[in-house]
């Protein structure tokens, strides 16, 4: 098992694994927003690789300046192939996430999880994180 940074190539991998996460999402958009999530360093992926070509695991961070709120680090997606869970490697991304957000000077971390998620919920409580904030979301499309 090797942890490592994510490389354009996983574009495949990664939208096959989210797609056990119900997130539809082509290899080829997984390649366009990789490409330009990379090219901003306020941004990171992860993988668990576990042979050359395949991996079990991602996990994207990102660093959050609002105008009304210090700047914290954020997961923006983890997911953990069905037949890799509850073997540590969430927990091992997350860790990897939180000494990315030290180094770059964050002193706060959070995630988001969906109200449904409820055993995603129990594993962030488990390593250490708390449930701060009930809120909902609400959304627009601005498609024509």
């Amino acid at each position: 098992m090797l942890i490592r940074e994510a490389r354009l190539t996983d574009s495949k991998e990664i939208a096959r694994l989210s797609l056990q996460h119900g997130y539809e999402v082509s290899e080829t958009e997984v390649l366009k927003r990789m490409e330009k999530l990379l090219l901003n360093d306020d941004n990171a992926i992860y993988v668990i690789e576990v042979n050359s070509n395949e991996i079990s695991s991602w996990i994207h961070i990102h660093g959050r300046h609002l105008i009304g709120v210090n700047p914290f680090a954020e997961i923006g997606g983890l997911v953990v192939d069905q037949s890799h869970r509850r073997n540590g490697n969430g927990e091992k991304l997350m860790r990897k996430c939180e000494d990315w957000a030290r180094k770059k000077g964050y002193q706060e971390m959070r995630v988001r999880s969906g109200g449904q998620r409820k055993e995603a919920h129990e594993f962030y409580k488990s390593i250490g994180y708390k449930n701060s904030k009930w809120q909902e979301v609400f959304t627009l499309s601005l498609k024509e």
